[in-house]
């Protein structure tokens, strides 16, 4: 099986933030970007998408979108794919919830993600995969 390195190779990320009444959908041409390095490219497309000087080419030909309707409060969702892309991964709001680790109860951070995929483009056993080392890579954050 595929692990979760390669497929990050394979796809472009569109981290989705709604910035007053704009939607920003960015493609991403540079896919073996650290997560801070991530977050420092989608912090400086929103910065520019508010003040209106996106270029035409950043924000087309995406295949995965990333939209965090968490920052509405809601836990769930279930987003629709922008076609022709193949897949989004929907974020929900993060709250500390009480779970059970090694038999203790503990108060963690949790937060609900949902994967909607283009079944005719993305095999369901894969995209599971796929959703399932993003949940690991979050649990075993460090």
């Amino acid at each position: 099986m595929t692990d979760i390195k390669t497929i990050s190779q394979e796809i472009n990320v569109n981290p989705e933030e709604i910035i007053a009444d704009y939607r920003l959908v960015y493609h991403s041409r540079q896919v073996s970007l650290s997560l801070f390095g991530l977050a420092s490219t989608i912090n400086n497309l929103a910065n520019r998408a508010r003040d209106h000087q996106l270029k035409p080419d950043e924000v087309q030909d995406g295949t995965f979108t990333i939209t965090n309707h968490g920052t509405s409060g809601s836990l769930f969702a279930s987003p629709i794919i922008n076609q022709p892309q193949a897949a989004i991964l929907g974020i929900g709001v993060i709250e500390k919830r009480v779970v059970v680790i090694d038999d203790a109860i503990a108060i963690r951070p949790m937060v609900y993600l949902s994967l909607t995929f283009d079944h005719r483009v993305l095999d369901g056993a894969i995209s599971d995969y796929f959703l399932g080392q993003v949940v690991e890579s979050l649990q075993n954050w460090a």
